[in-house]
C-alpha cells in the first residue's frame, strides 16, 4: 500500500507557447468517428512520463529536443494541431487549422526519487500540479482549446518528466501512445515514423440506418443517482494497492474450476470492487455497476488499418445490487467481470454503440454509482524514447478520479508480477477496505468453505 505526501517544491515555469507543424499542412475538416465523439469522451485525460539521467545524454537539454520532435510529429499528425468545431447532430469535426499544440517548459529542485522509487513508480505523485500542465476540462472542449497540452519538466537530478494532455475525443490510449512514439523516433533522428497515421475514421460511423443490436447498460437512462458523493473530493483518501501473484493464486484459489482459467486482472478488478462496495456500505437495493474499458481493435472485421490512432473502445457493463455484490463470493464479482468482457469481445458490440450514439443523440455512460476500470499493463507509453531511453514510469497522471458524484474511474498498472491498483475513498471506508482486502489475500477459502 502506498500514499503521498505534498512537499513544497520550488517550480520555476516558462510562459506556454503555440507549437505549430514544422511545415505548412492542408487546412481542412475532418470528421470524427461515431465512437470518437461520445459524450464521457469528450474531456481530456494526461499521461506522464519519467526519465531517469543518461550519461549519453549529458550537455543535451530534453526541452528543445522534445520541442522540435513534436513539431515534426505534427506535419504527419496535422489534426492535433486544428480545433474542434461541433456540427449538426452534435457531430464533431475537427478544423485542420495549423495553430499548434500547447508547450511549455519548466525546472524542479527535487530529483527523480521525490515522486517514487525510480525502480517502482506509480501513483499517486507528490506535486502533481507542478509538473503538468492544468487540464482545460472546466472550459469544454470545443472553440480555441488546443487538443494537446505538453511540459515537459527538468530535475535537478539530471532526469525530466513529460506530461502529455490530450483531448480523448480525438484517441485512445493506444493512438496517443503511437503518437508518442512517433515523437520519440523523430527525435532520435529518424525523417518520419515507422507507423504512418491513418485517419480514416468513417470507418467506426454508424451504418445507415443505424443499427443497435446488444442492450448497453452502459448507456441506461438513470432514474436516480444513488446517495451521490460518499465524501467531498478533499475529504478523499488515495492509496494504490500492490497485487501480487501470489496474492492473485490466493484469490484464484477460492474460484470454482470454470473460473480457474480466468485472466488476473479479472480476479483483481471483481476483488477490489467487491471490497470497495462493502467499504462504502450503500443502501442492500441499491443498484450498483461495473464497467471495463475494452480495446476492440482485434475484434473488427475487416481488420482496421495499422496506424489507425482513433478511439476503438467500448465500456461495455455488469449491473446488480449492493447487496448481492455483498454477500455473494468473490466468484459472484468475477463472473459479471467475466460476463461484461464476453459480451463485448465482437466487432458487431462497436458497430452497436456507434449506431446508438446516432440513434440517441450521443447519450453519456449511466451516472448511478458505476466504477469503471482500465487495464493498461500493455499500453506502452513508457517504450517513447527520446533519447533518454525507455521511461521509469509511462502512463496516467492520475490513478483514480470521479468522473461525476456516481462515476469512478481507476487505472490497474502492471507492476513487477502483478498489478498496482489505485483506490480513493473516504478515510474510515479506506480502513475498512483494507481489512477486506487483507482478509480475501491472506485467507484463500476454497469453494466449498464460502
Amino acid at each position: 500500500m502506498a500514499s503521498t505526501k505534498r512537499l513544497t517544491l520550488c517550480v520555476t515555469k516558462k510562459s506556454p507557447e503555440l507549437l505549430s507543424p514544422a511545415v505548412s499542412t492542408p487546412h481542412e475538416f475532418k470528421f470524427l468517428s461515431d465512437i470518437d465523439d461520445q459524450t464521457f469522451l469528450r474531456t481530456y485525460a494526461t499521461i506522464l512520463n519519467f526519465y531517469k539521467k543518461e550519461p549519453s545524454m549529458e550537455g543535451k537539454d530534453p526541452v528543445k529536443i522534445i520541442r522540435e520532435a513534436v513539431s515534426k510529429a505534427l506535419v504527419f499528425y496535422y489534426p492535433w494541431a486544428g480545433r474542434l468545431r461541433e456540427h449538426t447532430g452534435r457531430k464533431l469535426v475537427v478544423e485542420c487549422t495549423g495553430q499548434g499544440v500547447l508547450f511549455a517548459e519548466a525546472d524542479v529542485d527535487a530529483t527523480l526519487q521525490h515522486f517514487g522509487d525510480k525502480d517502482a513508480l506509480y501513483p499517486p505523485f507528490p506535486n502533481l500540479d507542478d509538473i503538468s500542465l492544468d487540464v482545460p476540462n472546466n472550459l469544454g472542449i470545443l472553440g480555441d482549446i488546443p487538443l494537446i497540452l505538453i511540459q515537459v519538466t527538468r530535475l535537478k537530478c539530471g532526469g525530466f518528466i513529460f506530461s502529455i494532455c490530450f483531448n480523448h475525443t480525438m484517441c485512445d490510449g493506444i493512438g496517443i501512445s503511437q503518437f508518442m512514439s512517433a515523437v520519440g523516433e523523430l527525435a532520435r533522428g529518424a525523417s518520419s515514423p515507422s507507423i504512418q497515421p491513418v485517419w480514416e475514421r468513417h470507418l467506426l460511423t454508424a451504418h445507415q440506418p443505424p443499427c443497435v443490436s446488444f442492450a448497453h447498460r452502459e448507456y441506461d437512462v438513470a432514474t436516480g443517482i444513488g446517495g451521490g458523493m460518499y465524501a467531498p473530493l478533499d475529504q478523499m483518501v488515495e492509496r494504490s494497492f500492490y497485487f501480487s501473484s501470489a496474492q492473485i493464486s490466493a484469490l484464484r484459489r477460492s474460484l470454482p474450476p470454470h473460473l480457474q482459467r480466468c485472466s488476473k486482472f479479472d480476479i483483481v478488478a471483481g476483488c477490489v470492487w467487491r471490497c470497495q462496495t462493502i467499504a462504502l456500505s450503500p443502501k442492500p437495493d441499491e443498484e450498483i455497476r461495473f464497467s471495463v474499458v475494452m480495446d476492440n481493435r482485434k475484434q473488427i472485421n475487416p481488420p482496421l488499418p495499422m496506424g489507425y490512432y482513433g478511439n476503438v473502445i467500448s465500456f461495455p457493463m455488469a449491473v446488480t445490487t449492493t447487496g448481492e455484490l455483498s454477500k455473494n463470493p468473490l466468484q459472484y464479482a468475477v463472473e459479471l467481470v467475466t460476463k461484461a468482457k464476453r459480451e463485448a469481445a465482437t466487432g458487431e458490440y462497436l458497430r452497436s454503440v456507434a449506431g446508438l450514439m446516432v440513434m440517441r443523440d450521443r447519450p453519456n455512460l449511466t451516472g448511478a454509482n458505476t466504477y469503471i476500470v482500465s487495464n493498461l499493463t500493455h499500453m506502452g507509453f513508457k517504450q517513447m524514447d527520446v533519447g533518454w531511453g525507455t521511461a521509469a514510469y509511462g502512463g496516467v497522471a492520475k490513478g483514480i478520479y470521479w468522473a461525476t458524484v456516481n462515476i469512478q474511474v481507476a487505472w490497474y498498472l502492471g507492476l513487477k508480477d502483478g498489478f498496482m491498483v489505485p483506490v480513493c475513498l473516504p478515510l474510515e471506508s479506506m480502513k475498512v477496505f483494507e481489512k477486506h482486502l487483507q482478509d480475501m489475500t491472506t485467507t484463500a477459502p476454497t469453494t466449498s468453505s464460502l
